[in-house]
């Protein structure tokens, strides 16, 4: 019997036959695309978030809530699925030439959700396959729409909203807004500023919002990240980023605007969070804490007593899978993606957090391609303060993505470093390309993470413990790049581990 008749029934035993008004629990998921800490919520003063920061108002803020993987695919993958991308097979990108997608056995979570007799539906930026493992009820995605209007539109994001909540049926819902805002769009559609801040701002060519109010910010009004290079360029960068953050704070607004109206407030989890970390040096694709760590805001009418309250403990978005599913009372099913091992999920349900702060304080990341051309494999750990990363491709330089390439901020730090001028950056472009194989960073310490401790013998214990965590986590979720890069995985010999010899 599905969960949600199985209430209904139960409801109905307690009122000797009549069938109780039973509330349905629902989930909303918004989901920013390339977003970070740009919030009021999360004590960003200089930009306006008024949506975001009344949502914090209802939410426990996770101050310690990482990615699984710093890319768009494998990430959104990752959190539709539970399983870091070397797990769920989505290494990289999923459109055009990188043609990226998950094993076709996976069972995703919009899969698992309709089996169990809950709609789905999908607004917005998708970038994920095949389509027969992330089936969805109701989807307006890039794969059958524009993704700036089904992705940046707020005005037919509402409408979207609208008709999916008006034509909700008996069944609990499961709705994933995931916004294309703040992407950057220089590389893909440049008429529109750095970020797309000018699409439908009401200009001549540009189109028109009609229910965008937008905000534009002064290059000397912005906070700069400590990883980001404080430059004229990166300003006005960000100034860009903060004017479309500000229209998807808009559309977040509209959105649970909808939900309010259709009477779903009070039975729908809410959460809030980003894919990955902002598109600037040390940010997207890397696994420092600068392109690991997320916003993540969590809303449930049931959990009222943590409103408004900051949790210290550790988050990843691989515990959306199973926070979900355990919000609608449905379990994880017993399969294998190949061969007889079991998948088991190494996430965990964060509805523990949202009434009482919990001690969790480990997370893994997991990173191969970003483009497919972008072959830099990366598996990290962040356990209490420290952060341990493993550079498997770590004598070849740290690749670069198109659009973050033609991207103001990475042209003048380039034009700066070729005409030998201060980047005002904690680092080199070489060290920036070239990294060590290990990298050990106390994040209390060295907030900037620019001092590696894995060569320092006062940390070799530290160290170690992170290692072992780290390779069992490899172990557990199956992972084929275990054993690289000085050695081949054949699990039919002993150890499975056999040394190349290869002089790493």
């Amino acid at each position: 019997m599905r969960p949600w008749a199985l209430a209904l029934l139960l409801g109905a035993l307690r009122t000797g036959g009549a069938i109780a008004p039973t509330p349905t629990r629902n989930v909303l998921l918004l989901l920013a695309d390339d977003g970070g800490f740009e919030s009021g919520a999360y004590n960003n003063s200089a930009i306006r978030t008024p949506n975001l920061d009344a949502l914090a108002r209802r939410s426990v803020v996770f101050q310690n809530a990482f990615t699984a993987v710093s890319s768009c695919s494998p990430s959104r993958a990752s959190i539709l699925t539970g399983l870091p991308q070397h797990q769920n097979g989505m290494y990289g990108l999923h459109q055009d030439v990188h043609h990226f997608n998950s094993f076709d056995s996976v069972r995703s979570l919009p899969r698992l959700l309709n089996q169990a007799g809950v709609r789905t539906g999908i607004i917005g930026k998708k970038h994920v396959g095949p389509e027969a493992v992330y089936p969805f009820d109701f989807a307006y995605t890039e794969e059958n729409s524009s993704v700036l209007q089904v992705g940046r539109n707020i005005t037919r994001i509402k409408a979207l909203v609208r008709q999916f909540l008006q034509s909700q049926d008996e069944r609990p819902f499961f709705l994933y807004v995931a916004f294309h805002d703040p992407h950057r769009c220089g590389h893909s559609q440049p008429q529109y500023g750095a970020f797309c801040e000018k699409f439908g701002n009401g200009e001549s060519g540009m189109g028109w919002i009609p229910d965008w109010k937008p905000q534009l910010y002064r290059p000397e009004q912005v906070q700069v990240p400590h990883f980001v290079p404080d430059t004229p360029a990166a300003r006005v960068d960000l100034a860009a980023q903060y004017t479309t953050i500000g229209r998807m704070d808009q559309g977040i607004g509209l959105v649970l605007e909808e939900l309010r109206h259709a009477g779903f407030h009070n039975s729908t989890l809410v959460i809030y969070t980003s894919d990955n970390g902002i598109p600037f040096p040390s940010g997207r694709t890397n696994l420092y804490r600068s392109g690991t760590a997320e916003p993540l805001l969590i809303s449930s009418p049931e959990h009222t007593e943590r409103w408004g309250q900051v949790s210290q403990a550790f988050a990843t978005l691989l515990d959306l899978t199973p926070t979900i599913l355990d919000w609608f009372s449905i379990p994880y099913p017993s399969y294998s993606i190949f061969g007889t091992k079991r998948v088991q999920l190494t996430g965990k349900s964060l509805l523990p957090a949202l009434e009482s702060e919990q001690p969790w304080a480990t997370a893994f990341s997991s990173q191969s391609h970003h483009e497919v051309t972008m072959y830099y494999p990366m598996r990290a750990i962040q356990h209490q303060q420290f952060r341990l990363i493993h550079n498997l491709n770590y004598k070849m330089p740290f690749p670069i993505d198109q659009d973050f390439y033609v991207s103001p901020t990475f042209q003048d730090l380039l034009n700066r470093t070729r005409a030998g001028q201060p980047t005002h950056w904690n680092k080199t472009l070489h060290q920036y390309y070239y990294r060590d194989r290990w990298e050990l960073f106390d994040c209390s310490r060295d907030p900037t993470e620019s001092q590696n401790l894995a060569p320092d013998p006062r940390y070799a214990a530290v160290f170690q413990l992170l290692r072992a965590q780290l390779l069992k986590w490899q172990w557990d979720t199956g992972d084929p790049w275990v054993c690289a890069p000085d050695a081949v995985l054949e699990e039919k010999l002993s150890p499975q581990c056999q040394p190349l010899h290869n002089e790493l």
